[in-house]
């Protein structure tokens, strides 16, 4: 029996970043349909986006030091490639955007603390 290669299934319980970009697709794609294959496209392009600007953020929260700028290239060319290939295999089956989401804020927290907490030590040592 030949499997139809003409259609891809698209899951239809994804998480809600993923499922808000890949709204109204339905569970299959036409690949004969270019509109549908353009719709699946840019869905994906969108989530990759997210992903890398989530990760991005994530990156320069979690670490403090700065690189010397080619350093910084290749970090950051290694995380794009990495987020692709990361959003290609597990994008649409596990929380890849809403996991860095709540990193970014944790970080983001921790790093408001901490320049709050320097402020006040320094402050203190001023007027002491």
């Amino acid at each position: 029996m030949q499997q139809d290669t003409s259609t891809l299934t698209v899951p239809t319980d994804l998480w809600p970043i993923a499922d808000f970009f890949f709204q109204g697709m339905g569970s299959e794609v036409n690949l004969n349909n270019e509109d549908e294959v353009g719709l699946l496209f840019r869905s994906f392009m969108l989530l990759y986006l997210t992903i890398v600007v989530l990760t991005v953020i994530t990156f320069k929260l979690g670490f403090a030091r700065k690189l010397p700028m080619l350093q910084t290239v290749v970090v950051y060319t290694v995380l794009i490639v990495g987020t692709f290939v990361l959003t290609l295999i597990l994008g649409l089956n596990l929380p890849v955007a809403e996991s860095l989401v709540v990193a970014a804020l944790i970080l983001g927290i921790y790093r408001l603390r901490l320049h709050r907490e320097r402020q006040s030590r320094e402050g203190q040592q001023n007027n002491g």
